[in-house]
């Protein structure tokens, strides 16, 4: 009976032992104060630095200098131009920007890619948010580029499907960019954003609260899009 007794009592101290173990760990490990922000661990902690710092490279190293990143808040695509232009210390609303994917639908059988810019199956446009697209300009320039030797009907520019854009361009909705995409997409620029003053525009930076801003000339010796009047007001 005593030694039935003294090995409980040996087995309840090991258990009061760990007990003593867990509470300490449990208070080394407690939550941080959520009244200091900077003790709080972002959910993406790197993400965004990631992503500005890749694309930050890519700029540089091909001589880009003047462009300039901005975080903004998640509910950023609630507020009118004005408020946006007022976040990004754009000169103008016209300066607030995007880039759309665009896909062939017409696109001959054996243009599946973006291996020819002049006759590739997806584009990026990039046009300003004051301003309307008009995929039909693009129609009539894509079928002179190519001399008339593809018949228009084969050109039929529509908006692609969030999972093929994100799939092209590695970039999600409302973070797509010119800058860096999966994909060697041939691009084209509004018109209207070159004759912008001054030549310095914002547009999508890889993440959805991210933005760039860019220098036009430094923009189109980089990217060397397709320039093409391509929407109204």
């Amino acid at each position: 009976m005593e030694k039935t007794l003294a090995e409980l009592e040996r087995v309840q101290t090991q258990i009061l032992e760990r007990i003593s173990k867990l509470e300490l760990l449990l208070d080394l490990s407690a939550p941080l104060s959520i009244a200091d922000p900077d003790s709080v661990p972002s959910s993406n902690p790197i993400c965004d630095s990631d992503t500005e710092s890749r694309l930050s490279s890519i700029l540089r190293t091909t001589g880009v200098n003047d462009f300039s990143f901005k975080k903004v808040p998640a509910d950023y695509y609630d507020w009118p131009f004005e408020a946006r232009r007022d976040a990004l210390g754009a000169a103008s609303i016209d300066h607030l920007c995007k880039s759309i994917v665009l896909v062939n639908t017409q696109a001959p059988s054996n243009v599946i890619d973006c291996s020819d810019r002049n006759n590739s199956k997806y584009y990026v446009v990039v046009v300003q948010y004051t301003a309307r697209f008009n995929a039909e300009t693009v129609k009539n320039f894509l079928y002179l580029l190519n001399n008339g030797q593809i018949a228009k009907k084969k050109f039929n520019l529509r908006l692609a499907p969030e999972d093929t854009s994100l799939k092209l361009t590695g970039f999600e909705h409302n973070a797509v960019t010119c800058i860096g995409m999966k994909t060697d997409i041939p691009v084209i620029l509004d018109e209207a954003i070159v004759k912008l003053h001054p030549d310095f525009f914002w547009l999508g930076g890889g993440e959805v609260d991210l933005k760039l801003g860019i220098r036009t000339s430094e923009f189109i010796d980089f990217v060397k899009p397709f320039i093409v009047s391509c929407s109204g007001t």
